[in-house]
């Protein structure tokens, strides 16, 4: 068994058992309350360069498995658990998290007070952190290379980790239990009704499976495509990504998003990132919160329909609700805050959300909100169709 330690700038100590790879990781550490899917997590692009801390006592339970990743590698930059278990049992399980770990290089530490360790956090806010299971724990080095890692180093990560080139996606959901979940209204077929160009800011993969359930065949485009050039591929709807950073860094992206409001009447779909860069492209602001919200268990009320969703959430920046233009409708509220989780546009089939309705991992509660993409799609195609 080898020694980790886990410093936190503000200098606060952890000392516990190595998992994973043996070396050094330094990274923003944040905490998530999922129960389930660490998997879906650990792959998921929001989280990359971050340590997560998972609330939940027992990680590894069910091993990893070749269906469950949201993306084609491991995320985050280490991993912070109570107890790795000792067993993995699962009729799906190909490898240990253990192993899995060690594949992708991932430094993590386990057998440490994670409720201290969150509760710290919660009182002081998000920190920077670092894990080091070196033979000789340096303490005061650990700490200076913790204070000397630069939050700057998170400005372009929607680009480090989107798509390089453009691809057609056209894989949907294999699960039953999971379409189940969905309006009952959609025809799941591997028919395609809509063509739909996808901002890869860290997209992660189940989005895309749902997507093309709802009939949509998907052309992802890295994150630094022009307007035009989507404008030119006569698109049914835009669908702009969930992804990790700071969203009040990404000018440029946010210049083609107005491009697209200005020119176009294409509807548009903004999740987690997509939709905070949507909010920015119309005129609204965006702030950093003091932990942010991340877990399967987030209490959502949908103002339209009164009623009361639990979503899954991943995010550190929320959009000011004060700044919102009057062009703006809210349409959904944390009920752990009250801070803003949906927007929609009165003059434009523009819409955004900020939790992940793709359920992946989580509660399925608010994935009919891609419904309501697809009755937009539709809305304008009767029109233009209208027009000819």
């Amino acid at each position: 068994m080898r020694i980790a330690l886990l410093v936190l700038e503000d200098g606060s100590r952890f000392y516990g058992q190595s998992i994973g790879v043996h070396g050094e990781s330094v990274g923003e550490i944040v905490f998530s309350t999922s129960i389930t899917g660490y998997q879906e997590i650990i792959t998921d692009p929001s989280y990359a360069r971050q340590i997560v801390v998972f609330t939940y006592p027992h990680i590894g339970n069910v091993g990893i498995n070749k269906f469950d990743n949201e993306s084609a590698r491991i995320q985050v930059a280490g991993l912070v658990i109570r107890n790795l278990t000792i067993i993995s049992s699962n009729f799906r399980s190909v490898l240990s998290l253990s192993d899995y770990l060690i594949q992708h290089n991932i430094v993590g530490i386990s057998n440490i007070d994670t409720r201290q360790l969150t509760r710290l956090i919660r009182k002081k806010g998000i920190q920077r952190a670092c894990i080091t299971t070196f033979d000789r724990l340096d303490m005061q080095l650990a700490v200076r290379k913790t204070c000397e890692y630069s939050i700057d180093c998170q400005s372009n990560l929607a680009y480090e980790v989107s798509t390089s080139h453009k691809y057609i996606w056209n894989q949907g959901t294999n699960y039953s239990s999971m379409q189940c979940k969905h309006d009952t209204s959609v025809i799941f077929s591997r028919k395609f009704f809509y063509n739909v160009v996808v901002y890869d800011f860290g997209i992660k993969y189940n989005i895309m499976r749902i997507l093309v359930d709802y009939g949509c065949l998907l052309t992802v485009v890295p994150a630094n495509t022009q307007a035009q050039e989507v404008i030119d591929m006569d698109p049914d709807g835009i669908f702009l990504s969930n992804g990790p950073g700071n969203p009040n860094e990404y000018i440029e992206i946010v210049s083609v998003i107005k491009i697209f409001l200005l020119k176009t009447n294409i509807p548009i779909f903004g999740i987690c990132l997509g939709h905070q860069l949507l909010a920015l492209a119309l005129g609204a602001k965006i702030i950093k919160m003091k932990f942010g919200h991340h877990g399967s268990n987030h209490p959502v009320k949908d103002l339209e329909i009164n009623k009361v969703l639990i979503t899954t959430q991943n995010h550190n920046f929320v959009v000011d609700m004060m700044t919102l233009p009057n062009i703006f409708q809210v349409t959904h509220i944390s009920l752990f805050d009250g801070t803003l989780q949906g927007i929609k546009c009165l003059n434009k089939p523009v819409f955004g959300f900020q939790g992940h309705p793709e359920a992946s991992p989580g509660p399925h509660d608010s994935v009919f909100i891609f419904n309501y993409f697809i009755e937009l799609i539709k809305n304008y195609l009767s029109y233009n169709s209208a027009r000819e």
